[in-house]
This record gives structure tokens, C-alpha cells and sequence, in this order.
């Protein structure tokens, strides 16, 4: 399963709750096919039905059915820019 850095799990919880309801909404990964090697992230107000939910602490990410198995064994981090620009990166677990 996709797990989170603190770090990413910091930069989610404050970009939900700028744009939506922290109780129910979280950051949504969708892979945009079986293929795709690229991955688009987006605040959602929930989960859409086969989204599998990783929650760490207040931040929940909502992993559409091919990047849930594309990030099954993979870690997430972010980046804040100092202009307020969150960049994302996906590495590898540790053993």
C-alpha cells in the first residue's frame, strides 16, 4: 500500500483544507489509464466508488483502481517551493 512521509502527509492535510472539507475530502491520484506512466493529483471532496483510501493522521489520499496498484509499493513525498508551489515524488519503499 501507498504510504506517506510526514512531510506529504503535512502538505495534504493544508492543501484540503483550503479548498475543501477536511472531514471528508482528501487528495485524489488517478493514473488516467492501465498504461499510464503519469499520474494527476487533485483536491476531491471524496472518494469515487473503487478508490482505495490511504490515511495518514487528518491527510487521506484517494487512489483511483490503476494508480493503487501502480503506487501499491511506493512512498510519497512533497515539496513547498518557496512561491507556494507543491511538488510531489513518488520513491521507492524502504525494505
Amino acid at each position: 500500500m501507498l504510504t506517506l512521509t510526514p512531510t506529504a502527509s503535512t502538505v495534504i492535510e493544508n492543501l484540503v483544507a483550503r479548498e475543501a472539507d477536511p472531514g471528508t475530502a482528501g487528495l485524489r491520484i488517478d493514473s488516467g489509464g492501465a498504461d499510464s506512466t503519469q499520474f494527476a493529483v487533485s483536491v476531491a471532496p471524496a472518494p469515487v466508488d473503487g478508490d482505495q483510501v490511504v490515511e495518514n493522521g487528518a491527510a487521506r489520499v484517494f487512489l483511483e483502481q490503476n494508480a493503487s496498484v501502480a503506487l501499491a509499493d511506493k512512498v510519497l513525498d512533497a515539496q513547498v517551493a518557496e512561491d507556494g508551489n507543491v511538488r510531489f515524488a513518488i520513491g521507492e519503499q524502504a525494505s
